[in-house]
């Protein structure tokens, strides 16, 4: 593929200018705010790079689409042409990933609120910390994201499982279950990390299904909200078949300020921030895919349409 008009749209626009431009690239480029799209700008480009589609997106000339993000789900709601390839930026989202579930999992292990409310009271009290070789951890979604959770964790000594679509095995996870097995691994597991895709198949996919086999369970969810039944995560939470929950991500966003979950006194939440995407990142991606397909390399960050990811 030979890309020689590249249009990109984004809310920081001149910034992406800024770093496209200190590559030195001899491509031509229209650097344009979401709302300034126009259907010429689309017969103009070969390629567009962007967070998600402009709300008036077309295809046009466009034989090649990258998105600046890791989640794709925007431009899964478009009706996709076959011959139209779609990227991710990858890489930089699994070190961040890892480094938000491990400041949780050991604040939890090395009992830190427990000591900060026995400092507030003046009292000095013995408690043991739980290792991390002593914890069971089973992740859903083995992908480059969870898998490198699952490298992560691992190698602290943590016992690592994974669910994912195929159930194919990897490095660093003790096993690996399609779906319908999960139900098989998930006995004494002391946390569950999900790091899912947003799709049709994983909608809501982690309910009561799920979280009955659970028992005190620490949950974190920084793969997309849609895939838990918030009703189900509620009730799991308040039956203690899950002990707490680590929220990054919710299936609406902002979280409305009338949800039950910002008084639950046994969950947290951040706002979507465990893998910010930063402009040198997403950029730097493009750029790297933009050289692997000159030079007709193998690319590892192409969306699978009928999969979603």
């Amino acid at each position: 593929m030979n890309s020689q008009k590249i249009l990109v749209t984004s809310r920081i626009q001149h910034k992406l200018k800024d770093i496209i431009d200190s590559y030195n690239l001899t491509k031509e480029f229209r650097f344009l705010s979401e709302d300034e799209v126009t259907k010429e700008d689309y017969e103009w480009a070969d390629t567009y790079v962007g967070f998600r589609p402009t709300p008036n997106f077309e295809f046009g000339n466009i034989k090649w689409v990258h998105s600046l993000a890791a989640g794709v789900d925007s431009f899964m709601k478009i009706n996709w042409k076959n011959d139209v390839l779609l990227t991710r930026t990858i890489d930089v989202f699994g070190p961040k990933m890892s480094q938000y579930c491990l400041s949780y999992i050991l604040q939890d292990s090395q009992l830190h609120e427990q000591f900060s409310s026995l400092q507030s009271e003046n009292k000095w009290e013995f408690h043991i910390p739980k290792s991390l070789e002593d914890q069971k951890v089973v992740i859903y979604g083995t992908g480059e994201i969870g898998g490198y959770i699952g490298k992560v964790l691992s190698n602290l000594g943590m016992k690592v499982f994974g669910v994912s679509m195929s159930g194919n095995d990897k490095p660093y996870f003790e096993k690996i279950v399609p779906f319908v097995e999960a139900s098989t691994i998930l006995d004494n597991a002391d946390w569950i990390v999900s790091v899912l895709p947003s799709t049709n198949e994983t909608k809501n996919i982690l309910n009561m299904d799920t979280f009955k086999h659970l028992n005190n369970v620490g949950f974190i969810n920084v793969g997309r909200g849609a895939t838990v039944c918030e009703d189900s995560l509620k009730e799991a939470l308040k039956s203690g078949k899950i002990r707490k929950a680590i929220l990054d991500v919710f299936a609406v966003e902002p979280l409305p300020a009338d949800s039950e979950l910002w008084q639950m006194p046994n969950v947290k939440i951040t706002p979507h921030i465990s893998a910010v995407t930063l402009p040198n990142d997403g950029v730097k991606c493009f750029v790297d895919t933009l050289s692997k397909l000159e030079n007709n390399e193998q690319l590892r960050n192409i969306v699978k349409i009928d999969k979603g990811y």
